[in-house]
């Protein structure tokens, strides 16, 4: 019988109502109030616009790093670079050759060379190697090298001061061909000198033509890259070596280098004006290299040569 609340089940338990019971408790009003502009489609999480602006930004970033990455990267473009770098040792990471490259020696040995070190071969479309190579002339080929790593200035003191032979470093002030540079560290370790400092700004730095130059000799040689050099030069002279500047107009010669036993840094100019005047008032001597009549200068790294000799012969009859 209908409304017989007297039957077993047909009273409702306490609590059990459903909707209010006494009041809302303000959530009708509040269910009746705006919410606001609909936020657009992709700053919504669960909607697709939203994962696909979120794969976008992922993707962006990652290439933003690899352009990073690669524009820290040096890349020696052409065979017979390519094939002189692997032979001098240089630390590259990575070999890159065109895809339906036409094969001679070069490429032979290069991928040789390369598999030998355990460097990557990879292949690439030409206009990969076009982009990467700032469209130098690469003949399908592109070696892959990264940054050098320097020492800083203390650290190239503390290796030549701790040497049990008389120190012996060699300083370069404005030396831009990168191929002087590799001549000059090149000359530094046959010489027996303990170090090279390259000057931060204006100056060559360890790329790879200077590697190649140096005929591998820059993985064994410490290289320092300072920031003011005639502020190192004081540094020095504070430690105690002897700091000469290679000098045309200088009225000692290099054979009269009665120092040469003693710490002493060399001091070479630039391939143009040679030392600038503040590092040439600041060295404790300037030192020429005497020369048939007639002949104006050597190249920077032939007279860093001569000089260097001299001072390793010397030490060798002292």
């Amino acid at each position: 019988m209908a409304g017989n609340s007297q039957r077993r089940g047909a009273m409702r338990k306490a609590g059990t109502k459903k909707g209010a019971v006494v009041g809302s408790g303000g959530q009708r009003r509040k269910g009746l109030e705006g919410r606001g502009a609909t936020p657009k489609a992709e700053d919504r999480p669960n909607h697709k616009a939203y994962r696909r602006k979120e794969f976008v930004a992922k993707k962006n970033d990652q290439q933003n790093r690899r352009r990073k990455s690669d524009s820290d990267n040096e890349y020696v473009a052409g065979r017979n670079p390519v094939v002189e770098c692997l032979r001098a040792k240089v630390p590259a990471t990575a070999l890159y050759v065109a895809i339906g490259i036409d094969p001679d020696d070069r490429v032979t040995e290069a991928v040789r060379l390369a598999g030998d070190k355990g460097i990557s071969v990879l292949e690439a479309p030409r206009a990969e190697l076009d982009k990467l190579t700032n469209g130098a002339v690469h003949m399908g080929m592109a070696l892959q090298v990264p940054p050098f790593t320097y020492i800083d200035n203390h650290e190239l003191l503390r290796l030549a001061a701790t040497s049990p032979s008389p120190g012996l470093l060699v300083a370069l002030d404005g030396v831009t061909d990168p191929r002087n540079l590799g001549a000059v560290i090149r000359s530094a370790a046959a010489f027996g000198a303990h170090g090279v400092a390259v000057p931060e700004r204006r100056a060559a730095g360890v790329t790879a033509v200077a590697w190649r130059t140096s005929a591998g000799t820059a993985a064994k040689l410490p290289i320092a890259k300072i920031t003011n050099l005639t502020r190192s030069i004081k540094e020095w002279q504070d430690a105690g070596f002897f700091v000469i500047g290679l000098d045309a107009d200088s009225t000692i010669t290099s054979d009269q280098l009665d120092m040469a036993t003693d710490p002493i840094v060399v001091v070479v100019g630039s391939e143009g004006r040679g030392i600038s005047r503040l590092v040439r008032e600041t060295c404790d001597a300037t030192v020429s290299i005497p020369m048939a009549a007639g002949v104006e200068s050597l190249n920077a790294s032939v007279a860093a040569g001569v000089v260097l000799s001299e001072i390793a012969r010397r030490r060798r009859t002292a």
